[in-house]
């Protein structure tokens, strides 16, 4: 056994440690107790935005092609649902670093781009709970969920009382322990590494999506798993917005704009965040007032970020900032936290009830845009008592002249 576990641990990339996922699992299981449930679900469906539970969960990736669905139950070693044989079942031991705290996994043959395969993953997973004998069992974050999938599970457990456990997770992973932010740190460093070797090394005559595909690259080799990035190149005088992969075709020239966001996640899994203007000569005398109020608006806010702090108040108070300068409102999401998932709570938005805490980490990139000019400015900020927030990236708040 000793040899296989090594093996196992050499195997892993920046694996989250056992005592940092049974600190979840503790504190999970006492929301549990509070709320009287048998089990929780979770469902990963991708490992961009919308797989980040499975992970907190598991220390695991979500697949990017096939659901992965976790039953987590108040005692005991959890189930994992995923694609493989139909109707196979392979015990594990839940000691493993591969599969720490998983004791079964369960397989079935759903796609979640075919439709009709939607109910393949809740017909195990009703069949697990009713084996199990659970009777309210708390489904964590719904939203992120298949449609098919939830509503073929509600039906084949028809006898299940289902309870919103979400809030009472994401609570906890908002607020990072010291191991997470040590981690987080790695991802703010290894952007900060990728902006400037991009700085580096972009020149005329390169195309948009070969910038882009060396950044992605960078992050790649100092131990990024996914992420997303964009961006795009206009001359002076015309707006150099984030665009898609598809819209990168564009050839740069000497004097053009260029917009950059790093969105991708570092060794470990967790995402940051950085974006920046670059210009291949001289800002225009627009462009720099433009970048000087965006960042002044981004201090307005990033004084705000203090354990306790409402997130509605602050959304609100940006927009009353906008307003007194002739300043576009904002309507988007321009601050949120970050973790496993690209965006979590709490957000800077009207709607948001979460109120900041110690050691949550918030992206924060107020922007104005114009058929003229985008502006936008990104980092990473945790949120500590007096003193104000820390910024964790280190790249200078200001146009990269090249």
């Amino acid at each position: 056994m000793a040899a296989a576990m090594s093996e196992s641990q050499d195997r892993l990339c920046s694996p989250i440690s056992t005592a940092e996922l049974e600190r979840r699992w503790t504190v999970a299981r006492q929301g549990m107790v509070d709320l009287g449930l048998d089990a929780l679900l979770v469902q990963g469906l991708n490992d961009f935005s919308v797989g980040g539970f499975f992970r907190w969960f598991t220390g695991q990736q979500p697949s990017n092609v096939y659901p992965r669905t976790l039953l987590f139950p108040r005692e005991g070693p959890m189930t994992a649902i995923e694609n493989g044989p139909l109707g196979g079942d392979v015990a594990l031991d839940s000691a493993d670093p591969m599969n720490y705290g998983v004791g079964r996994r369960a397989f079935t043959t759903s796609v979640s781009s075919v439709a009709y395969t939607g109910a393949y993953d809740a017909e195990v997973a009703a069949r697990e709970i009713a084996g199990a004998g659970f009777k309210r069992v708390g489904l964590v974050c719904s939203a992120s969920m298949s449609h098919g999938f939830v509503a073929a599970l509600q039906s084949a457990a028809a006898g299940v009382d289902w309870v919103d456990a979400t809030e009472m997770i994401e609570r906890h992973k908002a607020a990072k322990s010291a191991e997470e932010i040590e981690l987080i740190r790695g991802s703010a460093a290894m952007q900060d590494q990728v902006f400037a070797k991009v700085c580096a090394n972009i020149r005329p005559g390169m195309r948009e999506h070969e910038v882009m595909a060396y950044a992605q690259y960078l992050g790649q080799l100092m131990g990024s798993e996914s992420g997303i990035f964009l961006g795009s190149t206009a001359p002076e005088g015309r707006a150099a917005m984030f665009r898609p992969r598809s819209h990168w075709g564009r050839e740069i020239r000497k004097g053009d704009t260029f917009t950059l966001l790093i969105e991708n996640n570092g060794p470990g899994g967790y995402y940051a965040e950085l974006s920046r203007t670059l210009v291949l000569g001289r800002a225009s005398s627009e462009l720099v007032e433009t970048h000087q109020q965006v960042l002044e608006a981004r201090q307005n806010t990033v004084r705000q970020l203090l354990p306790g702090a409402d997130c509605s108040a602050i959304f609100a108070a940006h927009n009353d900032y906008m307003r007194q300068r002739g300043l576009p409102e904002e309507r988007r999401l321009y601050g949120h936290s970050q973790g496993y998932d690209l965006a979590e709570r709490p957000l800077l938005r009207q709607d948001e009830t979460m109120p900041l805490a110690r050691n949550m980490l918030m992206a924060v990139h107020p922007t104005i845009a114009n058929a003229r000019v985008f502006v936008t400015i990104t980092d990473n900020y945790l949120v500590r008592g007096e003193g104000g927030p820390e910024r964790l990236h280190k790249t200078p708040e200001k146009i990269v002249e090249l």
